[in-house]
């Protein structure tokens, strides 16, 4: 992928990221998130990670994102009201995230792999890269794929939960 194109995605990514933050609105941020994700998705692709690439646009651009307009929906959730600064919670988010661009340059040229270059996808004639990703999924990451659709599924029942209307 040339790098202007690089760069022209990574900004796409970080603008909306930030309009998800920033909207008042909750469906307005999270079409704000839909086209993040396919910002993300782009990235992959141009790393010939095509199963990725689709992944990303089919589950969480499609599925994850209708279960959250969904709920949004189900909840009620109308635009935040304009709120006063508080400038001990502003001075308090600053240094969070400084301390998070820290530790992430510490992460990132703190240690010595921190600068290495990725090697290059070897593609697997024998098994393709759905079986690979199945394979990482299913063997090596079992509890963390089941805690996540756990976590999914208690968060939509707490958000019927919620929406219930209580009879007077």
């Amino acid at each position: 992928m040339p790098a202007p194109l690089f760069w022209i995605f990574v900004l796409i990514m970080l603008f909306f990221g930030g309009m998800v933050v920033v909207n008042r609105s909750p469906v307005a941020s999270a079409m704000s998130l839909v086209v993040c994700f396919l910002g993300l998705a782009a990235l992959y692709i141009s790393l010939d990670a095509f199963f990725l690439g689709v992944i990303q646009i089919l589950v969480y651009a499609g599925a994850v994102m209708v279960l959250f307009l969904f709920i949004i929906m189900l909840l009620d959730l109308k635009a935040e009201q304009r709120r006063h600064f508080n400038l001990i919670a502003m001075f308090g988010g600053l240094v969070v995230v400084v301390l998070f661009v820290k530790v992430l340059f510490d992460v990132c040229y703190g240690f010595q792999g921190g600068n290495a270059v990725f090697p290059a996808i070897t593609h697997n004639a024998e098994h393709g890269d759905t079986w690979q990703v199945g394979m990482a999924l299913f063997q090596q990451y079992k509890l963390p794929l089941q805690i996540i659709g756990a976590l999914i599924v208690v968060a939509s029942v707490g958000a019927v939960l919620l929406s219930k209307r209580e009879l007077k």
